[in-house]
């Protein structure tokens, strides 16, 4: 009976924040900045898999489906639906509402963030999900890749997690200048400048730069460690050579066509990146969104409305 209670009450109190929750989410699906993004990045992830179809193998074409969530063009978008729930004449109008104590200013605050954070998670993982499935999956002219389901489940998440982080920067940035479009260009030309200096050094834990270049290394590793020796590595690839050449010598005589070989991408095949660490990577964007958010909802609370 008090557990029964102790959840009703717990039910009740919840209703602010998910309501909130609810109607952000429907708001932001009706605008036509969200509807539009999520046509130009399909049309983008289809133009970037045809055109690489038959020439990357299945890492470097899968990590340049998600460069562009990374780097360029989607920061932009990110940023906006991040800087406008804490800004301008939207945080005013609900200034009534706050102050007659409907709702708190944390549940207003992280209810918004909330609903942000899922629907750019939602888009992303709506248009990359499917072309990823279908890259691994399909039989392409090039040779085939050791790309792995670990790999592929921990790559989404780690660009997930830079996504959330980046809303999680606008909404700071909102809070502290309550200017929508000064705090997007705050953001661009504080966070690109600061994120080519990390790159130049590879730092793959603060640089989305560097993090989409590393994406090819993580979409091969496997959730078991093992060690392997440079020696073996090098006798495989040999070996794959020999058998590619091969199999070309063998198509000629025959007088069927040789099998093409795959173009090497120099940005998402470097070698910088083999001490690649998973958990330095998440303790990287993860504890800044921590902090983000715990700044906003600080900056939102003591300031007035």
């Amino acid at each position: 009976m008090v557990s029964t209670a102790k959840t009703s009450k717990l039910g009740t109190r919840m209703m602010p924040y998910m309501a909130i929750l609810q109607h952000d989410l429907r708001t932001l699906w009706s605008s036509r900045l969200v509807r539009l993004w999520l046509v130009a990045t399909a049309v983008l992830t289809a133009i970037l898999t045809m055109s690489n179809w038959p020439r990357f193998q299945d890492a470097p074409l899968i990590a340049s489906l998600l460069f562009p969530y990374l780097v360029f063009p989607w920061f932009f978008v990110v940023v906006v639906l991040g800087v406008s729930p804490v800004s301008g004449s939207q945080a005013e109008a609900l200034a009534d509402g706050i102050l007659s104590r409907p709702v708190s200013r944390c549940e207003y605050l992280l209810a918004a963030w909330l609903a942000r954070v899922v629907l750019v998670l939602s888009v992303y993982l709506v248009v990359v999900v499917p072309a990823i499935a279908l890259v691994a999956l399909a039989k392409r002219p090039v040779p085939e890749d050791t790309v792995t389901v670990y790999g592929i489940v921990t790559a989404l998440g780690v660009v997930g997690l830079v996504l959330t982080f980046l809303a999680s920067l606008g909404f700071l940035m909102g809070t502290l200048l309550r200017k929508p479009l000064l705090a997007v260009v705050v953001l661009i030309f504080v966070w690109y400048p600061i994120s080519l200096i990390l790159s130049v050094f590879s730092l793959e834990e603060f640089s989305p730069i560097s993090l989409s270049r590393a994406m090819s290394t993580q979409l091969r590793q496997s959730w078991r460690e093992t060690d392997v020796d440079p020696k073996d590595t090098a006798n495989a690839q040999d070996m794959d050579a020999f058998t590619r050449q091969m199999s070309n010598f063998f198509s000629v005589l025959s007088g069927g066509p040789s099998r093409p070989k795959a173009a090497r991408p120099d940005f998402f095949e470097g070698e910088k990146f083999d001490d690649f660490s998973l958990l330095r990577v998440t303790l990287g964007y993860a504890l800044p969104t921590l902090v983000a958010v715990i700044l906003a909802t600080m900056c939102f609370y003591w300031r007035d409305l």
